[in-house]
């Protein structure tokens, strides 16, 4: 993969690069640990194939569980669902707004079974979660004490 800024177009003579004698394919995308990117070094790769999985997985947890019950529910979203959303998340926080609302809709759509008439914030507050957005602030806030304490070997 070739990192280049977005502003630069890719030429037709771009340089050839083997292993022996296998030419290494040209690729826009790839994924590292678990965690995808594209040449540009966004992730929306990453946050695309992610809301996808977790949005499927949200709707199993509906159909599964014949209980509405918005606690019991949000145990199962909780281990079942935001771990999807939050794979090292430190290495891949989202920046693009677009990428921010689409993570935050899948706990949005997921909250709104049993609680519709109520506000986001609301029902986050009634079911005692906070939104994917603050988790990853806390999680940014507290992986930098650790850093900066030498609790994390950098």
């Amino acid at each position: 993969m070739r990192i280049t800024p977005v502003a630069q177009h890719p030429t037709n003579n771009e340089i050839e690069y083997y292993i022996g004698l296998t030419k290494l394919p040209v690729v826009d995308r790839i994924t590292d640990l678990g965690v995808a990117y594209n040449n540009r070094l966004k992730f929306s790769p990453h946050v695309d194939n992610i809301v996808s999985k977790a949005s499927l997985r949200a709707k199993l947890i509906l159909r599964c569980f014949q209980s509405r019950d918005p606690a019991l529910l949000t145990k199962a979203f909780c281990v079942f669902v935001r771990p999807l959303l939050e794979f090292s998340f430190v290495v891949w926080n989202p920046v693009l707004k677009q990428d921010i609302t689409r993570i935050e809709s899948v706990q949005r759509r997921f909250t709104k079974s049993g609680l519709r008439n109520f506000s986001y914030t609301t029902r986050l507050s009634y079911l005692g979660l906070d939104s994917l957005k603050c988790r990853r602030t806390k999680a940014d806030l507290s992986m930098c004490y650790k850093i900066i304490n030498n609790y994390i070997c950098t």
